[in-house]
């Protein structure tokens, strides 16, 4: 028997998506995106020294394989990234038609998404006007606030006080296909807010809005306002089984590891710990040391993305991924033989480009446990044909395994 872990490094890219250009931040085509080479090049120029300093050190992603694949995607080199693998590295490609959440885990499990999502357009309001009166009623508030494009964290400072004011829930979009609803903890109260996103999520869906987020936040409009960790996203049920499910039919058990149950929507998957980065990771150590045989162990990292990416804070980016390594150092030393641990991301989010939005791009796909070598260009399915083919199940899915 043996074990399988999935870590997925959200908005890690490497650039090189052969459709870069159909995608756009703003009027810019995602074309020369290359999240991780960027990233390495301003540190090495001493242009991202808040909080560290000098070139990029990524150790042990790198000598799995992270410098060469970035190379393979995009021809790129990437400052400090020069090690010589002693694992399985690759680039993967996409072909789902989004550079969503949704749309890249589902893939890399191995279901492209069969559709178009559904964006609302960057126009004040954002939202048509059947679903903010839905919105209203099943808030119980006779509006709501909002209805725009924004930053989450800029809406939530400019209309907290709003908010805390009149009752009316926060609500906005971004480039991606979600609909995300921003309330105070207390004042609206988080059960309250769940209970809106769950009760309207059936409504977006329909309109193929991929996920209903909630956002809470506590704070005073004399204090500030601060996102809490009860985050919860709804999203649209996966079109068909996934790799969680033929893991579960072979009688494995599924470990969710950051907001991969909400991704899913529990589709397949056993158990789930949430939290900050940090406490994930050690939920990531805990399950390298005790998962059962036969599992799959599934895990995001979320805050490469959504800390720094959006907010185009290279040095944070930075701080992140020289984080993630080291504390990722021990728990590949505690991997057991016959247990395959394979890292990759979901798409991009190149915190030197302009705009907000995620980026079309390559993504590494790093395997440790399985020997070393070049797997060379891959598709995201191939991960989950990968995972399968260890696990020895039946289904594969659309991919072709790289072991």
């Amino acid at each position: 028997m043996s074990r399988a872990f999935l870590v997925v490094m959200d908005s890690v890219g490497i650039g090189g998506a052969p459709d870069a250009g159909r995608f756009f931040n703003g009027d810019r085509p995602d074309t020369g995106a290359n999240t991780l080479a960027h990233i390495a090049r301003a540190c090495a120029a001493g242009q991202a020294e808040e909080g560290r300093s000098g070139p990029l050190r990524l150790p042990n992603l790198d000598a799995l394989g992270l410098g060469a694949a970035v190379q393979l995607a995009s021809g790129a080199v990437a400052p400090g990234l020069g090690a010589r693998p002693v694992g399985l590295w690759g680039a993967a490609s996409e072909v789902s038609s989004g550079k969503d959440t949704p749309s890249g885990h589902w893939e890399l499990a191995g279901v492209p998404v069969p559709w178009d999502w559904h964006y609302f357009p960057d126009t004040d309001p954002a939202f048509p006007e059947d679903l903010t009166r839905a919105v209203a009623r099943a808030a119980g508030t006779d509006g709501i606030l909002g209805n725009c494009h924004a930053s989450g964290t800029e809406i939530t400072a400019r209309l907290g006080a709003d908010h805390l004011r009149t009752g009316w829930p926060i609500c906005y979009t971004s480039a991606d296909s979600v609909f995300q609803i921003a309330a105070h903890e207390e004042g609206f109260g988080l059960d309250r807010l769940l209970k809106l996103c769950r009760d309207i999520a059936p409504m977006l869906h329909a309109m193929k809005v991929g996920r209903v987020i909630a956002r809470p936040f506590v704070g005073t409009p004399g204090t500030g306002f601060t996102r809490t960790t009860n985050r919860r996203d709804y999203a649209i049920a996966p079109p068909a089984p996934v790799l969680t499910d033929w893991v579960q039919a072979a009688g494995g058990r599924v470990h969710a590891v950051g907001k991969i149950g909400d991704i899913f929507s529990m589709q397949g998957i056993d158990d789930v710990v949430k939290g900050s980065d940090a406490k994930l990771m050690k939920d990531l150590g805990d399950l390298v040391d005790s998962a059962e045989e036969g599992s799959l162990t599934f895990a995001n990292f979320v805050e490469f993305d959504s800390l720094y990416g959006h907010r185009r804070d290279i040095a944070g980016y930075a701080r992140a991924l020289e984080w993630f390594d080291a504390a990722l150092g021990p728990i590949l030393a505690r991997l057991r033989e016959g247990d395959l641990m394979i890292l990759t991301a979901d798409h991009g989010n190149d915190p030197s480009w302009s705009g907000t939005d995620h980026t079309r791009e390559r993504v590494p796909v790093l395997a440790a446990g399985r020997g070393a070598g070049a797997v060379g260009q891959l598709g995201f399915t191939d991960v989950a044909a990968s995972i399968a083919d260890h696990l020895g199940l039946a289904e594969r899915g659309p991919g072709r395994s790289f072991l």
